[in-house]
């Protein structure tokens, strides 16, 4: 017998999906259309969702697409030193994006950039200007402890995406108090290709299939993957399962001991890391609920590769 998902972590997890939905974009498909829950009462069967998704995008022009962009797994910023940064002030500005700016930042070259891979394939895409890359790690303005910019130049860094390290184009920030640059990537992910299959409706039972929160990162062997998994507060946690085939990973998430209570309305994410059969390689990672790819995200805070 199916367990009845309480009303308020069913609503909270529709949000999420909401969210996935605008993340990975304008939520279109080629296929069109959200695949609405079984009328007859019963429960999609997550095995048979995870083949559709499978079967759907394996030598599909979206897959080809989305093999041919630039999608990181990883954070695009290089911390300066070994150490990385020197103290916890300078730790805390970082995390909460309290930047200082003291001089003025180059503009963008007019000729692109350009993303590598190894073997030879690489990647044209426009170059973000150094103020834009500073935006980017300039989230907040308050009070508190503040990292300070002193200039910047164009150069390179490596990062972790869906297909393996690519060197990318980076601007070099020159930080105040530091002998070595910050590096943030100079572009912006490949826009992501629209899905040949729709996402389920939001009235699915999270015991069933749920949407993920984003994928963490993919370990260094390529064997397992980490992402964000939610859940409420009446239950036993998230459960992720993988489905593999030759040209996919699609990945099941679900919420596990279900029950009734006093719950509150508090969304709980997880981190959880799933195991492979074999290496990710170019395998496209994809979320069972939603259809799509699953998004990168530094949820809660994805440690920066060191220098």
């Amino acid at each position: 017998m199916r367990t009845a998902m309480p009303r308020t972590v069913r609503l909270l997890l529709a949000l999420v999906l909401s969210a996935a939905v605008a993340t990975v974009g304008c939520g279109t498909t080629d296929a069109g259309g959200t695949e609405p829950a079984p009328t007859d009462g019963t429960a999609p069967r997550p095995s048979d969702r995870a083949r559709q998704v499978a079967d759907a995008w394996d030598g599909s022009r979206a897959a080809a697409r989305w093999r041919e962009g630039y999608h990181p797994v990883a954070p695009a910023v290089r911390l300066p030193g070994p150490g990385l940064l020197r103290d916890d002030a300078d730790r805390r500005a970082y995390e909460i994006g309290n930047f200082g700016l003291r001089g003025t930042l180059p503009a963008a070259p007019a000729r692109g950039g350009r993303v590598t891979w190894p073997g030879g394939h690489s990647l044209t895409v426009p170059l973000l200007s150094a103020e834009q890359a500073y935006r980017d790690l300039d989230r907040a303005d308050g009070p508190g402890p503040r990292l300070t910019v002193t200039g910047a130049r164009l150069g390179g860094m490596t990062v972790a995406t869906g297909r393996g390290p690519a060197t990318v184009p980076a601007w070099l920030f020159t930080l105040e108090g530091y002998d070595r640059p910050l590096a943030r990537a100079a572009v912006h992910p490949s826009e992501v290709p629209a899905s040949p299959i729709g996402p389920l409706g939001q009235d699915v039972d999270a015991s069933v299939l749920a949407p993920l929160g984003g994928l963490t990162g993919i370990a260094a062997h390529g064997r397992s993957v980490t992402v964000v998994a939610h859940h409420g507060s009446c239950d036993d946690g998230p459960v992720v399962t993988a489905h593999e085939t030759d040209g996919s990973v699609v990945l099941s998430a679900a919420v596990r001991g279900v029950h009734d209570g006093p719950c509150t309305t508090e969304l709980r994410g997880e981190r959880v890391t799933v195991e492979l059969r074999r290496p990710v390689g170019d395998r496209v990672v994809l979320d069972a609920f939603t259809g799509r790819p699953v998004p990168y995200t530094e949820w809660p805070g994805a440690a920066p590769v060191p220098n």
